[in-house]
């Protein structure tokens, strides 16, 4: 039987939590960073088969801004932090407070804010991961592309090889004052991974 069909309740609530103290310290580690309060909420957490990655945010022909990396360890796999161009730019006006110049153009240092974003996300997300399961599990230093989230997820087949047929969708908020941004953040294991970090949460995934 497949594992995802196996999750209870119990072991969905695991993943929320993962996900909520993850949000927590991107939350402190962001505040710090931008010196003023910012607070991130986990609206959903749920289990999606690789191919509704792209319905998810849009559909594959969408355009969107992704960090991507990989995860090394105990469990490797592939981290996808994924907005769509309104919610960048958002997040770069609300939340940093950059002035926007142009709605279309990113700049480098825009790029650059957006970047370490999704580092201290993933940093944050995968530490808390590790604490719950007692594996090692690594970020490689990100890498951002706008692009189609269907060519985007496509390079990283190509750049990581196999990737599992199964993600972790964390839905991600982002609270500054009245200011909301939202972005979809996806854990894909490698296949054989899976096992191993559903083994180390307690699902007999045979």
């Amino acid at each position: 039987m497949d594992v995802f069909n196996q999750l209870a309740d119990f072991q969905m609530d695991v993943l929320k939590e993962v996900g909520n103290i993850g949000a927590g310290h991107a939350a402190t580690a962001l505040s710090t960073l931008l010196d003023k309060p910012i607070d991130m909420l986990v609206p959903k957490v749920r289990m999606l088969p690789f191919e509704e990655i792209c319905d998810s945010v849009g559909g594959a022909e969408t355009v969107v801004l992704a960090i991507f990396l990989r995860v090394e360890g105990d469990a490797p796999g592939n981290m996808f932090f994924i907005l769509n161009l309104d919610a960048a730019k958002n997040m770069l006006r609300d939340l940093i407070g950059f002035e926007i110049e142009d709605q279309e153009e990113y700049s480098e240092l825009e790029l650059s804010a957006l970047n370490e974003i999704g580092n201290i996300l993933a940093g944050s997300y995968l530490s808390s991961l590790a604490d719950f399961t007692n594996l090692n599990m690594q970020p490689t230093v990100p890498a951002l592309a706008i692009d189609m989230a269907g060519a985007i997820l496509s390079y990283g087949l190509l750049q990581f090889g196999q990737m599992g047929d199964q993600a972790l969708l964390i839905d991600t908020k982002f609270l500054e004052g009245d200011n909301e941004v939202q972005g979809h953040f996806f854990l894909i294991p490698d296949p054989e991974s899976f096992g191993k970090i559903f083994s180390a949460l307690g699902v007999d995934s045979s």
